[in-house]
């Protein structure tokens, strides 16, 4: 038993600090899944159920009932002399009971219901759209703390590398090697240090609190956010939604095309009709009966004025409009691809260069650090050299950042 415990202990351990860590491509899904805007693609469907399942009731028996009481000043008499045929009542009544059967109307229904359902697509892909803009944030709050752990984490060399440096100093002003004031200025810069450590941390408070309330997942400051390795393919094609946006909606506007051309179409429905009354359908029987009345009808607008053709010539125009929104979207997101691929390119050529100079630094500090040791120089003027060389080594890690956050940029801008 006393095993069975400690397993499930180390499981439990082993679960929690697996929980501690996510990726750029968790917070991509989880944005798709968890933001508010997501719901509205099960809504959006559930509506369509709902609209579909009202359109196709028109295929259903149509059942109508009306009652009527009337009086009336006058009645239908027969100008026969002695005929014996009483007059009707001038109080009369009627309730009826109507059953329409739709026969055909030329697939109008069908046509509403592929309309419903090309609406549906748009509004949906419209969501995916408005989600999809949602990870350039989440790069931009990503990398930042990406940048901001790998600062501390130079900051941490810096303090380790100082605090034994202020101990070669000590023993040096023992000695009578070093000032004797030269273990307060490396002091004074670790208080600098833990300054700057703190900034840090409360920036990486703010943007983990952000970024947690944009996926809606629990983050913080444990949380080990991985730096995800990213690649970049400069000639594929674009695969943004809008693309697809776009499509549907001209799908759209055929359908709507082909549901206005079949409004006009004949329709053909068959009635029965049953009744009770005074009187019924003999209107010389003066007493309650009742009727009926069965047979077909057909309802034909033979001319509407041109109507249903300029509804589609307006359509054929929203289309092209469609057309032009698809050129402009390419051509303003081709040359964002251009802009990003340069910056991409011009990051990349910086970086070689912060190489260059880190190295060059290493070498001056070597030197300071020799020269410090045989109290050739001060303790600040090592501590010159070593911060020239820390803000050079920040300065590669954040372009390092920029150039990851650049290609995660061009491959949303692309679609990827």
């Amino acid at each position: 038993m006393k095993h069975v415990i400690v397993i499930f202990a180390i499981l439990t351990t082993f679960s929690s600090v697996a929980q501690q860590s996510i990726t750029l491509d968790e917070c991509y899904n989880l944005v798709a899944k968890n933001y508010p805007l997501a719901k509205q693609i099960s809504l959006f469907e559930a509506q369509n159920k709902l609209d579909a399942a009202v359109i196709l009731t028109s295929k259903l028996p149509q059942i109508n009932l009306d009652a009527q009481a009337t009086y009336q000043s006058d009645v239908i008499e027969v100008p026969i002399p002695n005929s014996n045929i009483t007059p009707l009542n001038n109080d009369q009544y009627r309730a009826t009971l109507t059953v329409n059967q739709l026969i055909y109307n030329g697939g109008l229904v069908d046509a509403s219901l592929k309309l419903k359902s090309t609406q549906l697509k748009t509004k949906q892909k419209q969501v995916e759209v408005n989600l999809h803009q949602l990870k350039q944030q989440i790069n931009q709050l990503y990398f930042s703390i990406l940048l901001v752990q790998e600062s501390k984490l130079l900051l941490n060399a810096k303090r380790a590398q100082l605090e034994a440096k202020l101990s070669e100093v000590k023993s040096g002003i023992k000695y009578g090697v070093v000032l004797p004031t030269s273990d307060k200025v490396l002091e004074a810069e670790l208080l600098k240090i833990s300054q700057q450590t703190q900034e840090l941390q409360s920036n990486k408070t703010v943007l983990i609190t952000t970024l947690s309330s944009l996926i809606n997942r629990s983050l913080n400051s444990t949380t080990q956010f991985k730096s995800p390795l990213i690649e970049t393919k400069f000639k594929t094609d674009l695969a943004r939604p809008e693309l697809d946006l776009f499509q549907f909606k001209k799908e759209e506007i055929e359908n709507s095309k082909a549901l206005i051309a079949k409004q006009n179409a004949p329709k053909l429905l068959g009635f029965a009709t049953g009744g009770y009354g005074n009187p019924g359908l003999n209107m010389l029987d003066n007493s309650f009966q009742t009727f009926y009345i069965v047979g077909v009808k057909l309802n034909w607008n033979v001319f509407d004025w041109n109507a249903n053709k300029k509804q589609r010539q307006s359509l054929a125009i929203t289309k092209n409009i469609v057309d032009t929104e698809t050129e402009t979207f390419n051509l303003n997101t081709n040359i964002e691809l251009q802009q990003q691929q340069k910056n991409i390119a011009k990051i990349e050529g910086i970086i070689t260069s912060d190489l260059d100079i880190i190295n060059l630094r290493k070498a001056v500090l070597k030197s300071a650090d020799s020269q410090l040791k045989n109290g050739v120089i001060t303790a600040s003027a090592y501590i010159t050299e070593l911060t020239n060389l820390y803000e050079d080594e920040n300065t590669l890690v954040k372009h390092k950042i920029e150039l990851q956050l650049a290609k995660a940029n061009y491959n949303v801008i692309k679609g990827q």
